[in-house]
């Protein structure tokens, strides 16, 4: 089969926009101008990066007959991504680890707290998750990525910027503990039988995350590890999201080209944008797609 150019692809989506004019629909993957709107208003709510809803398939979207444009829009992509790549419209599946695949089992402030009260810790779990807010967003200068390695003298920064304490043995503790399976939850409870179906369908998959040398740990203490053919982490490819870089890693290890691929992450800049300045297709987690399902069916498999 010939490959067909990013740049093909690019200006065919493009037209399909132009003629359709339509709001965002799950199946095509795009949004229109409304969704700036959306945007702003989801970051004055606070959800935070990632959390742009999916603007209703209704009329009062585009005027009237909106949702059937989706409908017209999510059937025209999918033939025009299966004249492509056949009834299989991607090759690879490529997921998010934080806030995709797995989630914190209780919220990190509340584990700071809990942990750090018999080392000391005062403040409230408020006060803590606004510092660790600010401290996360800080330039971190002591070398280009966050992660590197075990991430330690990253993550003993911003523990200590959190609760105001630099005990060793908390910072310990706590460094341990989310390398358990007590620290966290799958985001999607039916999402085993999903990946056997891709993989039975041929489908590769592979986690892509900016996380230290503790996230292949986590995948099997979760038992989900045997889930993908190969896991991208910043710590060890040297690249962080958005850079494109780790994910044509991933690209790399499952043997695709970036085109055959699809991201599933939950942040619009770090999954969505970078994913596709690789030269991948991207879907947003809660808002293109709600469950593994879901992107199985995207894909063309049943589950």
């Amino acid at each position: 089969m010939a490959r067909v150019s990013r740049g093909a692809l690019m200006a065919a989506a493009e037209g399909l926009l132009g003629r359709l004019r339509m709001a965002p629909a799950r199946a095509s993957r795009c949004y229109n101008s409304a969704a700036a709107a959306v945007e702003a208003e989801a970051a004055a709510e606070g959800r935070g990066l990632g959390g742009l809803r999916r603007i209703p398939a209704s009329g009062a979207a585009v005027g009237g007959g909106g949702g059937r444009w989706e409908m017209l829009a999510a059937k025209e992509y999918e033939e025009y991504r299966r004249s492509i790549y056949g009834e299989i419209t991607h090759k690879a599946l490529l997921v998010d680890a934080v806030g995709t695949l797995l989630e914190p089992a209780q919220p990190m402030a509340q584990i700071y707290r809990k942990i750090g009260e018999k080392y000391g810790v005062e403040y409230s779990e408020d006060e803590i998750l606004q510092r660790y807010r600010w401290a996360y967003e800080q330039p971190w200068g002591k070398s280009r990525l966050r992660y590197v390695d075990d991430g330690r003298p990253f993550w003993q920064y911003i523990v200590s910027s959190s609760t105001g304490c630099s005990d060793s043995q908390y910072f310990e503790e706590l460094y341990h503990y989310y390398a358990t399976d007590k620290a966290w939850l799958l985001c999607d409870p039916d999402a085993e039988k999903v990946f056997e179906a891709l993989r039975k369908a041929g489908v590769k998959t592979a986690v892509v995350s900016n996380f230290d040398t503790r996230l292949r740990p986590v995948l099997q203490a979760l038992k989900c590890d045997r889930w993908f053919d190969a896991v991208a982490v910043s710590a060890e490819v040297a690249a962080e999201k958005p850079n494109p870089t780790i994910f044509l890693k991933a690209c790399e290890f499952l043997g695709v080209e970036p085109e055959e691929a699809v991201h599933v992450g939950d942040d619009r800049r770090n999954d969505i944008w970078g994913a596709r300045d690789a030269g991948c297709d991207a879907w947003l987690w809660g808002s293109d797609v709600y469950s593994f399902k879901e992107v199985a069916e995207g894909i063309g498999v049943k589950v």
